[in-house]
């Protein structure tokens, strides 16, 4: 990173920039990209091999939860390749003449990054496994029985495709990718080296500590760990020296409504309501949303997933059900076993 991008990054930051700042603060290659390090090395090998061949990269497939970095690779992978990339998303896909307007505007050896390539129509991922294997697409000219069929060869292009929900890609498109990546949630100390090199960008003074205290409530994932880093910079220009200690964290993410294991406002929304509404359920994720005044999908989307990893919150075939966990967390007693509907069996044999 030269010093015109710090001062770019720098620049952003001032004027709040925040979607500048996330653009700016992506690595720009594998030797600067912390964490993922088993899909990192295999990744690094397949540009390799595909350099060293001269020819394009195999088509790429990234899964895993939102926020572990799939476009940055995207964007890695191009800048390895020394090729332009293209950015889009399954949901804007819905013909298949929108994929073949892109597909015949690609230049030979672009990177297509295609996010959430799971919310692709099935026409257009129908279309998409001949261009993949054949670098080849039939374009449908007229219709009914004087519909004409014209072929259009590709340049070879790669196609990242990118999924939060990889199973339900079907089998026919899996397959077509040559490597496939899942991004697991990151350590915290992993965490840690993300905020120390964003706070190096961003020219934040933070301690040891401080980034200590930011990547153990950051879930996982360098995005929220970013975000709480530009939000904990905040606090501690206004209220305190600009250095951000743990303290100083702390009492930032207090005011944000993020607690010490990562809960916000949601997730706690979500417990509380299971707990003192529900007795530690059993209770249908409908009802629960209704609780907490949110849409089924973002309880379910949204919370859940974090809870459920964290151990507060079990799914089961009655419904969604407490843990010790959740009660210990938020200062609850457990109801007796027999104690209340549903009660029996949760909390002992």
């Amino acid at each position: 990173m030269n010093w015109d991008d710090t001062d770019r990054i720098v620049a952003a930051a001032a004027d709040g920039e925040d979607q500048a700042v996330d653009a700016a603060l992506r690595p720009k290659d594998l030797g600067e990209f912390v964490g993922q390090e088993r899909v990192r090395e295999q990744l690094d090998l397949v540009l390799k091999a595909a350099r060293a061949r001269g020819a394009t990269a195999d088509h790429v497939l990234l899964s895993g939860a939102p926020g572990l970095g799939k476009t940055t690779l995207s964007m890695i992978i191009a800048a390895e390749m020394g090729a332009p990339i293209r950015i889009t998303s399954g949901p804007a896909i819905q013909h298949a003449g929108d994929l073949a307007a892109i597909l015949s505007s690609l230049a030979e050896g672009e990177v297509l990054f295609l996010d959430e390539i799971h919310r692709m129509s099935r026409p257009a991922e129908e279309m998409l496994y001949m261009a993949m294997e054949d670098f080849r697409v039939d374009v449908i000219v007229g219709k009914g029985p004087g519909a004409t069929a014209i072929p259009l060869e590709l340049p070879p292009f790669t196609l990242v495709g990118a999924t939060t929900r990889a199973g339900l890609l079907p089998p026919p498109l899996r397959d077509r990718f040559g490597f496939t990546g899942h991004m697991e949630f990151y350590a915290p100390a992993e965490l840690e080296r993300v905020i120390h090199r964003s706070a190096r960008l961003l020219d934040v003074d933070i301690q040891p500590d401080g980034a200590a205290e930011i990547a153990g409530r950051s879930r996982g994932t360098p995005r929220i760990a970013n975000r709480l880093l530009r939000r904990v910079r905040d606090y501690a220009q206004v209220k305190a020296d600009g250095i951000i200690t743990q303290e100083i964290a702390s009492q930032a993410l207090k005011i944000y409504e993020v607690d010490a294991r990562g809960l916000d406002r949601l997730d706690r929304a979500v417990l509380h309501a299971l707990l003192k509404l529900f007795g530690g359920g059993p209770v249908g994720l409908s009802t629960l949303a209704v609780a907490v005044g949110e849409e089924r999908e973002t309880v379910e989307e949204v919370a859940e997933p974090f809870l459920v990893r964290e151990g507060l919150l079990a799914r089961t075939p009655r419904g969604r059900i407490a843990t010790p966990a959740a009660w210990s967390h938020l200062g609850l007693v457990p109801p007796q076993q027999g104690g209340g509907p549903g009660q029996q069996g949760l909390f002992g044999p």
